[in-house]
């Protein structure tokens, strides 16, 4: 199923120079890795102390824009110059996880009736990302299939925020938005479990 992913090496190829850069300057891959999941905790956290605040819920799409930058940039350093490691490999994983945690599960403690929507959809983030891992084990590559992959996860939320950020009232709506994710995302692993196990039986 299509996805937002299917766009990444467009955006790899924009960001190429600063990444080659990065590496000149004596940045790592782990070093982009690492700042990405401290500066989602430091986005994630102001959520919550400062729920519907329309400065703090514009910084919400920023933020998932440019962690998706840094993630693109960590992914090429690590690859094209030479800083693959099996600690990169985990920290990456990690990181994702970790960072989808810290910036969405708050958004489930603001408006009313959002809490279980909004804890669901960050579990289900978290076992889209696992069942990716899990294929690497199954058959020998990560999954990336849609429709709700990291970026897509990214998009929605980005949207999502944005548009409450001008109308704060939506905010008590948003279990529908994270639902409709929610389900979404669930059919990602069913498809990723499902490829990973085509591959791996040849089929």
């Amino acid at each position: 199923m299509p996805s937002i992913y299917q766009l990444k090496p467009r955006f790899q190829a924009l960001l190429r120079p600063l990444a080659h850069g990065l590496g000149r300057w004596g940045v790592t891959a782990n070093m982009v890795t690492a700042t990405a999941v401290v500066l989602s905790a430091v986005v994630g956290g102001a959520m919550l102390l400062f729920p519907r605040e329309p400065r703090v819920l514009l910084a919400m799409p920023v933020w998932l824009f440019l962690r998706m930058a840094l993630n693109a940039i960590d992914g090429m350093m690590a690859r094209e110059l030479g800083m693959m490691s099996k600690k990169g490999a985990i920290l990456n994983e990690l990181g994702d996880v970790l960072s989808d945690t810290f910036l969405y599960l708050p958004l489930a403690a603001l408006g009313e009736g959002n809490l279980w929507a909004g804890v669901v959809f960050t579990i289900l983030a978290a076992l889209t990302e696992f069942a990716g891992v899990t294929g690497q084990a199954v058959c020998g590559e990560r999954q990336y299939q849609g429709p709700m992959g990291k970026s897509d996860r990214a998009f929605l939320v980005g949207l999502v925020t944005l548009v409450t950020a001008f109308a704060p009232a939506l905010a008590n709506n948003w279990r529908w938005v994270f639902w409709a994710g929610s389900l979404l995302a669930a059919v990602t692993v069913l498809n990723r479990c499902r490829a990973a196990l085509r591959k791996a039986n040849g089929v």
